[in-house]
């Protein structure tokens, strides 16, 4: 089987069936559909056993307690078979019933990859539509992405189709943090590992907001908190010292790169500060 798509769920009964109404509408169906809820008594049981024969042998689940999010992704790849791993947390959709199709398309038109990204489409709150993007190619590109990438932020992780043994070389998720483990296993197996990710223009899922790693301050503390500490144990304090000190300016010009002549007036006043400050300052 080529795919599996893995959903985790506590206590949300709500979001759980709108995510399975998502993957019930796709137009291909090869697929193998694993969910891991956490011993949930809010009804998502009876969410899961009503939609059941949608799937037939297609569906495994599990109902038991866990221990936190990252165990319970673990658990769920363990459970699958597929080449290819796609986490669907729930409440999180596919936006269009053939968004899958569409992704394996993709994937056969470029052998096969570790990594393949798709759009994410934030659902904001009080916002019941998004504006789609235009789906204007299925032929996947490179991303070009550095361990700078992870510095700044990450790659999209609700997006994704991972291919099993990324999970095999690279290792699980680090049921140690709360909230970076998706984080911290593209940074080994991309920054690190030196896979090159492939990407779709393609919008895949909508991803809830409210979910644990966009909730509030005291969560965006805790995201910080974990990327820093992983940061300290891989690079060397000189570099990251470096990055550090110029890990904004090296932002902006990236963001100019994309404007030539907004880059092209930059760099010339850069050049007459710099012979400003040779001619006039050494005197």
């Amino acid at each position: 089987m080529v795919l599996s798509i893995i959903t985790i769920n506590r206590d949300n009964s709500i979001g759980l069936g709108q995510t399975i109404q998502s993957v019930i509408s796709q137009t291909y169906y090869d697929f193998e559909y694993v969910i891991v809820d956490g011993a949930s008594t809010d009804g998502s049981v009876e969410i899961i056993h009503r939609f059941a024969s949608k799937f037939g042998d297609r569906l495994k689940w599990i109902s038991e307690p866990d221990k936190g999010i990252y165990n319970a992704m673990n658990k769920g790849i363990r459970m699958s078979t597929g080449e290819y791993i796609m986490i669907l947390n729930s409440s999180d959709i596919i936006v269009a019933p053939t968004v899958i199709e569409d992704m394996i398309a993709a994937l056969n038109r470029c052998g096969g990859t570790e990594i393949l990204l798709g759009n994410i489409v934030k659902k904001v709150k009080k916002r019941k539509s998004w504006k789609k993007g235009q789906k204007k190619t299925l032929v996947p590109q490179a991303i070009d992405s550095s361990m700078y990438t992870f510095y700044r932020g990450t790659i999209p992780h609700d997006a994704a189709f991972i291919r099993r043994d990324v999970f095999e070389k690279f290792g699980y998720y680090d049921e140690g943090l709360k909230i970076c483990s998706d984080w911290k296993l593209f940074l080994k197996a991309i920054a690190l590992g030196g896979i090159t990710p492939l990407h779709v223009d393609l919008d895949m899922v909508l991803f809830d907001m409210s979910g644990i790693s966009e909730s509030g301050g005291k969560n965006r503390a805790l995201i910080q908190q974990e990327r820093r500490a992983y940061l300290e144990e891989i690079i060397p304090p000189s570099i990251l010292k470096d990055y550090d000190l110029y890990g904004n300016d090296i932002n902006m010009m990236r963001r100019l790169h994309r404007f030539p002549l907004a880059f092209k007036a930059v760099r010339f006043l850069e050049r007459c500060l710099f012979k400003y400050e040779k001619w006039f300052k050494s005197e």
